[in-house]
Order: C-alpha cells, then sequence, then structure tokens
C-alpha cells in the first residue's frame, strides 16, 4: 500500500477527473432509478392486489340477500295414528330440519370442538387459526390444515356451493367467504348460525343434518344422542364417505376420539363423561345398518298411489307442474298425515303372503328387460312380452308361457332368446331379470264413511321397486265378472222401482239381441233355474235374469249408474276402442272393453255400504309445508248420491243373502254381518270378492297376470278377505254393527214365483213347496195383485193334454204358467237345455191345448187361478157342462184379471 503523499496526491487527482466524476453520478443515478422502480412496483402491486380484491369484494353477493338456510328437505308420511312410515327425498334433500334448542348441547359442542374451537369468540374468521394453517403449510410444504369456521362452512355450502373448483375460483370464493362471514356474524346470532350449519351438513350414507343422521345411524331423536354418539356424527363432517361409521368405523373411531379429547381440554365435558364416553362400545349398535347404495328404502304400494293423488292434486288444486310438484314432494320437507292403518295394512300384508294360503306356490312368472347397444351405436330395447311373441310366432311354441314352474328352465328361456338377439353383434347395455309370484292378488280396504283408503296391497311377493305396477291402483283393469251385477243391473233396477226383491224373473234360454244373437250362458252352461225372485237370482248369482234385467233397464241406464258409482275405465259409444264400448247386453255379467280397477270397486262398494253415497277414495287428509302451514286441506272428500236410501238398503239385504246362502258363503264371518258379490271370468282367469261390514268396505282380486291359466284350486280368495276382515275387527274390538233399516220399508207376503200377493190354496202348494215367502219393499212398491203364474189344472192321465169332460181318468196339479218363449229347446250347436221347473210348468200354447183321445161332454171340470178382486186368493171357472163329473171339453181357465 502507497500511503505516502505521492500516492495521496494521485488518489485525490483520480477522484477530481471528470471521468470518475461521471462514472459516479450514472451509477447514483440507476441505483435511484432502481429504487424508482421498486417503489413503482411494489406500489402498483399493491394497488393491483388492493384492487383486485375489491373487485372481488364488491361482486360478492349483498349480505341482506343471502341465504344460508339449508334447501331440499325429506317429506315425511304418517299414517292414521300418526306415526312415521315413510321419508321421501331425492338426492342431497334427507334431511329433516330441527331448530337449535332441539339440538343437545354435547351435539353442538362436538361439532365446536373439532370444527371450529374459537366459535364463540372470533368474529366470522379465525385469524389464529389462519396462522396456524400458514405456518404449517409453510412448514410441510403441504396445505394439510384448513382455517374455515362454522360460518365460513356454512355460506360454502349454502351460498357459494363449491364444488370442483379452479385454484382461481378457490381464491375468489375464500375472499369472498371470508368478507361474508365476517357480515353474516353482524346480522345473526351465533346460535342461528350453528342452528343452520347442523341442519345442512353432508353426515353421510345420505344424511344430511343431523336430525336424519340421529334417525339414521343411531334410530332415535337428535335430543336423545348420547354423548359418545354426539362425538360419532361430530367425526363424520370431514369426509362423509371416509370416514362413514358403518362403511369406515375404525376411521371414525379415531376421529371420535379425539373429538371426545377436543370437548374434555376445551371445557364442554369432564374427565368422568369422557371416560365414559370412551367406554361406550357405540359402533356395535351401528352393525347391521345397511350402506347407502347397497339397499334403497322400497315404498309400500299404499305411499306409491299416495305420491301419484299428490301429484296430481298439487297440479290441479295449486297449479304446479308435475316437475315443481314432483320436487315439492322430494324436497320440500312436507308433512303428509296419509290414511293409512299400520295395523290393518300389516295383517294384510301377512296373510296375503302366507305361503299356506296357497295350494300351489311355486308359479312365477318372467320380468324380462335388455338393452342392447348396436354396432352403429344405436340402442334397441326388449322385454318379455317380445321374447313371448318370438317364441310364440317366430318360433311357433305355442306351449310356451311366461309363466313357469321352473326357474332354471326360464332362465334357459331367457339365455337362448337374448343369444338369438345378440348373434348378429352388438353388446348388452343393461339388463334385468326378475321372477315374480303367481298367481297375483290385489287387495284394498276403505272407511265407507270418510272413503279414507286404510289397506293397499298391490301384489304379492316382495316389492322391490318404487312406482312399480300396482294392481289395486287405477294402475290395471281386469275384468270384474258378477262382481259387476249389484252396480249395473240390481242397483239401477231396485233404485229405479223397476223392481223389487220379489220380482220374479224366468231364468230360461234367452238370447242377446242383434243379427248375430249369442246365447246367454249361466255359470253351469245349459242349465236354468226357471222362475226365482231377484233377491235369488242374486244370491247364486245367475247369469239370465240379470242380462234380462239390463235389457229392460236398456244397457244406458246400466252405464250411467256405473258413472255415478265412480268406475273410471268405461268406454262410451262415442270413444269406442276398435268399435268396442260399454253400452252392451253384456255389461250386466262384466263384459266390459277394459274392466276395472280394484280401488274403484271399493270405493263403488263403499258407496253401497254407505247408505247410496258415493265418497271419492282419500289417501291422505292433510300436507303441510316445512314450516307447519296446511297448503291442502284432504280431510272433507267429494261426495254424491248414488242410489236413494231405501233402495240401497233393500240392495244391502240382497247382498247379505250372497253372504250368507250364496256364492260368498265361504266369505262370511259370524262376528259381522257380512254383505258383499262375488264375480268369476269365463276361463276362471280373474276371481273377485267385494264386500264390506258396517265398518268397512274390502276388495279382493286374485289372478294370474298374464292371464295364462285357469286359477283352479290354487288359492280360495273368498278365504283370505275372510281371514283378514275377521282378523282386523276382532283386534280393533268391534261389536256387531248393522245396517239400520230406514223409514219407508215394510215387510210383506208374496209369492215367490211371481212377485205378487199369494193365491191361497195355489202359491202353497206348489209342487216344489210352499213358495209365499216374506220380503222387504219400499211402500211405493208393494205389490197389489195376486198371483196368477201358479194355476190349478185337470191333466188326462192317458194324453197327458187338458182334459176334457169325456177324459175317464183325469189329475189335478197346480202348475207354473210360463211363457211359450221360455220353454225348452236347443242351442244353436244342438246342445239341449236343461230347465229346472220343466216339468211343473205350462204355457198358454198348452193350456188350449186340449185331449182328443176322449170325446167331450157337457159338464166342464174347474180350473183355478188367482185373481186380484178375490180375497180368497182364488176364483173357479167353467166351461161346456158334463154329466160326468170333473169332467170338461175346455179348459176354462179364467183370464187374467189383476187389479
Amino acid at each position: 500500500m502507497n500511503y505516502g503523499g505521492k500516492g495521496i496526491k494521485q488518489k485525490k487527482k483520480l477522484l477530481n477527473s471528470a471521468t470518475t466524476k461521471l462514472g459516479t453520478k450514472l451509477g447514483i443515478f440507476f441505483i435511484k432509478l432502481a429504487l424508482v422502480a421498486a417503489i413503482a412496483v411494489v406500489v402498483s402491486g399493491s394497488c393491483l392486489v388492493l384492487g383486485s380484491f375489491q373487485g372481488i369484494i364488491e361482486n360478492a353477493p349483498d349480505i341482506a340477500s343471502v341465504n344460508v338456510s339449508p334447501e331440499g328437505f325429506a317429506t315425511k308420511i304418517y299414517d292414521s295414528d300418526e306415526n312415521e312410515i315413510q321419508t321421501l327425498s331425492s338426492a342431497g334433500a334427507n334431511r329433516t330440519y330441527v331448530t337449535i334448542d332441539q339440538i343437545p348441547k354435547d351435539l353442538q359442542h362436538a361439532f365446536i370442538a373439532i370444527e371450529d374451537e374459537r366459535f364463540y369468540e372470533h368474529n366470522g374468521i379465525d385469524m389464529r387459526g389462519i396462522l396456524r394453517a400458514a405456518s404449517i403449510t409453510l412448514s410441510s410444504g403441504e396445505m394439510s390444515q384448513g382455517a374455515s369456521t362454522i360460518t365460513q362452512q356454512l355460506l360454502k355450502n349454502n351460498v357459494f356451493n363449491a364444488f370442483n373448483e379452479s385454484t382461481i375460483e378457490k381464491i375468489k370464493r375464500k375472499i369472498q367467504e371470508q368478507y361474508l362471514a365476517v357480515k353474516l356474524e353482524t346480522v345473526m346470532s351465533k346460535d342461528a348460525i350453528l342452528e343452520n350449519y347442523l341442519n345442512t351438513i353432508n353426515l353421510g350414507n345420505g344424511y344430511y343434518g343431523v336430525q336424519a343422521a340421529a334417525r339414521g345411524y343411531f334410530n332415535k331423536d337428535v335430543s336423545e344422542l348420547s354423548i359418545s354418539e354426539c362425538a360419532v356424527i361430530a367425526s363424520i363432517t370431514k369426509s362423509p364417505t371416509g370416514l362413514n361409521p358403518i362403511r369406515h368405523a375404525d376411521r371414525n373411531k379415531d376421529r371420535q376420539s379425539q373429538v371426545l379429547l377436543n370437548m374434555k381440554e376445551q371445557g364442554y365435558i369432564s374427565q368422568e363423561e369422557y371416560d365414559e364416553a370412551i367406554a361406550d362400545d357405540v359402533y356395535a349398535r351401528l352393525e347391521g345398518i345397511e350402506l347407502a347404495g347397497t339397499s334403497t328404502s322400497t315404498y309400500s304400494y299404499f305411499v306409491d298411489e299416495l305420491i301419484n293423488q299428490l301429484t296430481s292434486d298439487l297440479m290441479s288444486q295449486k297449479g304446479y307442474t308435475e316437475a315443481q310438484a314432483t320436487s315439492l314432494i322430494y324436497r320440500g320437507g312436507l308433512r303428509v298425515y296419509s290414511t293409512q292403518d299400520t295395523m290393518m295394512q300389516q295383517v294384510a300384508d301377512d296373510v296375503i303372503n302366507d305361503p299356506g294360503n296357497y295350494n300351489d306356490n311355486t308359479h312365477f312368472s318372467i320380468n324380462y328387460a335388455l338393452t342392447i347397444k348396436q354396432t352403429d351405436g344405436s340402442f334397441s330395447y326388449y322385454s318379455h312380452n317380445s321374447m313371448a311373441n318370438w317364441y310364440t310366432k317366430t318360433l311357433g311354441d305355442t306351449r310356451f308361457s311366461l309363466t313357469m314352474t321352473d326357474e332354471d328352465a326360464a332362465r334357459s328361456y331367457v339365455e337362448a332368446y337374448k343369444q338369438e338377439l345378440l348373434k348378429e353383434g352388438g353388446e348388452i347395455y343393461a339388463e334385468t331379470l326378475t321372477f315374480t309370484l303367481q298367481p297375483q292378488i290385489s287387495f284394498t280396504i276403505m272407511d265407507q264413511i270418510t272413503g279414507q283408503v286404510k289397506v293397499m296391497v298391490g301384489g304379492r311377493g316382495d316389492k322391490t321397486l318404487n312406482r312399480s305396477l300396482n294392481r289395486a291402483s287405477n294402475d290395471i283393469a281386469r275384468q270384474p265378472g258378477s262382481s259387476i251385477k249389484p252396480l249395473a243391473v240390481y242397483g239401477p233396477a231396485l233404485d229405479t222401482g223397476t223392481y223389487s226383491l220379489a220380482s220374479a224373473i224366468d231364468d230360461a234360454p234367452y238370447y242377446y239381441s242383434g243379427t248375430d244373437a249369442k246365447l246367454v250362458t249361466n255359470f253351469t252352461k245349459g242349465e236354468y233355474r226357471g222362475l226365482m225372485t231377484l233377491r235369488e237370482a242374486l244370491t247364486v248369482s245367475q247369469n239370465v235374469p240379470a242380462v234380462k234385467i239390463l235389457s229392460k233397464l236398456t244397457p244406458q241406464v246400466g252405464y250411467n249408474y256405473l258413472e255415478k258409482f265412480g268406475i273410471s275405465t268405461l268406454v262410451s259409444p262415442k270413444n269406442a276402442i276398435n268399435g268396442a264400448h260399454d253400452v252392451v247386453q253384456s255389461l250386466a255379467l262384466g263384459g266390459m272393453t277394459r274392466g276395472v280397477s280394484n280401488i274403484d270397486m271399493c270405493a263403488a262398494y263403499a258407496a253401497i255400504a254407505n247408505k247410496g253415497t258415493y265418497t271419492k277414495p282419500i289417501y291422505y287428509t292433510k300436507v303441510l309445508d316445512s314450516e307447519g302451514n296446511i297448503i291442502i286441506d284432504n280431510s272433507v272428500p267429494e261426495t254424491h248420491k248414488v242410489l236413494n236410501e231405501n233402495s240401497d238398503w233393500l240392495l244391502i239385504q240382497g247382498l247379505r243373502s250372497v253372504a250368507t246362502d250364496g256364492t260368498a258363503r265361504t266369505a262370511n264371518f259370524s262376528s259381522q254381518p257380512v254383505a258383499g258379490k262375488t264375480g268369476t271370468t269365463q276361463y276362471d282367469s280373474d276371481r273377485w270378492f267385494c264386500g264390506f261390514t258396517p265398518y268397512y268396505t274390502s276388495v279382493i282380486w286374485a289372478g294370474y297376470d298374464d292371464n295364462s291359466k285357469e286359477l283352479g284350486n290354487v288359492v280360495n280368495h273368498n278365504v283370505i278377505w275372510r281371514t283378514i276382515m275377521q282378523t282386523i275387527h276382532e283386534n280393533l274390538n268391534l261389536p256387531t254393527g248393522s245396517y239400520e233399516q230406514p223409514s219407508g220399508i215394510v215387510e210383506v207376503a208374496v209369492c215367490s214365483k211371481s212377485g205378487l200377493l199369494p193365491v191361497e190354496g195355489l202359491c202353497d202348494h206348489d209342487p216344489e213347496g210352499n213358495c209365499v215367502i216374506t220380503e222387504y219393499f219400499t211402500e211405493d212398491t208393494v205389490p197389489t195383485e195376486y198371483c196368477t203364474t201358479h194355476v190349478k189344472v185337470s191333466i188326462c192321465n192317458e194324453s197327458g193334454d187338458i182334459a176334457t169332460s169325456g177324459c175317464p181318468s183325469v189329475s189335478t196339479k197346480i202348475m207354473r204358467k210360463k211363457s211359450s218363449a221360455d220353454k225348452l229347446g236347443e242351442d244353436k250347436d244342438g246342445s239341449e237345455f236343461k230347465t229346472w221347473d220343466a216339468d211343473i210348468s205350462i204355457t198358454d200354447t198348452e193350456l188350449s191345448k186340449l185331449c182328443t183321445i176322449h170325446s167331450a161332454a157337457t159338464k166342464p171340470s174347474k180350473v183355478t187361478t188367482g185373481t186380484g178382486s178375490n180375497k180368497n186368493n182364488s176364483k173357479e171357472t167353467t166351461a161346456a157342462s158334463s154329466e160326468t163329473s170333473g169332467k170338461t171339453d175346455s179348459s176354462g181357465l179364467s183370464s187374467d184379471k189383476r187389479p
């Protein structure tokens, strides 16, 4: 180093040189410039950040318009005793709202302890939590901890719906979330925020909100949860799938332990409570609960129909579209109070599904659906019906039926059909195969006074699908057979006053009108019972009398009454289907274009049981919204009069005879006066019993879904009906009821072969016994004329014709006078008719046919017939005289002189 004077002078010279001074100035300039630039960048960056932040804040929702209440609540359905029987919800809506005072403090504290320990202290954002999370992120390089408060989480779930966000979107949402969290806490209390949060959160297994979770996991109300159970539920929030206490009990238990520890350390529970909760084997109580996705809650047939009715009512009464009505039902948190009686429903389900009620329980039908994705990308759809057509029409296998007894054989049929469809290529896109028990049953019960449907069974066997085929509702119609007679024939006949219970109808060969007239046949083809009262015809269900009555009333009258009885499947001539309609004579026997539904028949017979007043069936009484307001009051159903009370009571008396002495004897039980009517269709493919007691009306149908087989002795539907109804009445401890006789009904003795007043010595000496009976009438239909059906005639024993005075051997007989058109004959196929009273009946033609073997004499014989004016009930008339007593040359039969 040169520290001498010379060195110092040299350095001074260098410093003072122009070059050096310029370099120094430039250096200082650039340093200043860099500093200014740096400051500008910082300032502009800060402005940019602040501007962006301000822009994000300004674009945040207005706190006044923010709604943090959860959306989508489960609808609850209750039975007639207000017990919950079904929950309806769509995805994300399986929640039931509870207020904060209904949520136990332990559950509130469990969530706070694990999710937001300074919840009661911060103003919406937790700065200590944010700093802690940032420190951990910087030290570990991973965002392993979040800092969202409960307030922020509530906003995230109910305002931002934050899912599948990009990084930029997440940052933007976080800024707005924190801003709104602070704002929200200025307008909403901590309890209100916590209440909304606890009703919002996803708690796994399809449960949203703490009430749904408490019900789902522990089958108890949220207010009843123990500390250990509270900790289990609070543990789920972080990962509803990964911490599901059913699927991942071990993971949930680890977090539950942390929840309990936090609760203890934060002073929410004592050491003793902590120890007790840790020792509680809470997960053992979760065993047996099904995982969401492995099984679903299948609605009952009753609930299926209730949903249909409620949807329709919301559309017609409230103006909803179908989509809006459906959304309200599945997401609106409604409370629906149904009319279903759980005890009665269970009795019906148990009896109908009891294998002991079926002599052959091995039949089942194939239900198959196949979707194939073709090689060109198009889709083809096939069903079991198309499979049946392929076997029967394409292959010509006329023996093939979808109803089988061998499951292996059924699967082989399905497999062969599937291979046929796939032989040209393509792949299976979707496929389902199920087997349905056969024969099937439908069953309903109504309270005839209120119109409330108490029971609905749409089929026997396991129900695996929601809103599936319901054989008891209007989903399906079947031919009613003779069960239609009281509605289309006998009820109208009595109501119009055209007939009485005692009116005599001749069960004899009879043809439908028309150019191609067909013979009306009874159940026992070719057999006819002769003269019988309307009550008797109804009791034994003879067909000819029913058709004759409807023909006199006209089919249009029968059709009109069916409309009033609420039969919704009628086909008018104006709306004929391929030329077929229901204004026809065969309507009397249930020959209908479409058939009838079970519930329609139940409501129709309920009208008879209810003094002739029809009440539209209802499935619920009221519907409340999520806030408890009534949106539909359905407690007063629609009604209208079908039959007047007197004629209705007479019809009930006739239906009582069906149960006590007729075709429904096996449905009768002693504790109640059962009334009703059976119905069996041609080939025994449908069987019905529609009946009632003074308390309830019930209808049962039995048959194979595809009409492929006769029922035979497989099932006795009457016995099933009786077993269900008798059990229900006994369980309810109902006293023996009665059908109150109205004023205006009188009881009168009449002749059962004419329906008129009896003639002494004639009607009481019928060849088959005393024909004098006592029957009920309305006061205006009491007969005033005397029987002219019974006649006393003298018959030549040799010729068999009416005796003359010359006949040496004569027998006196009491016979039944009938029209010549109602005598014996042959059907068009040559088969003979068999009429039970043929040997004791006589026609006008036969009465005029005198014996030609013996000559006539002058003194007539006596022929006795009834008249309306003779109070002794008989009258003797004479013809030409004869010296031989008891012989005539003329029948001497008097003319008809009824007043």
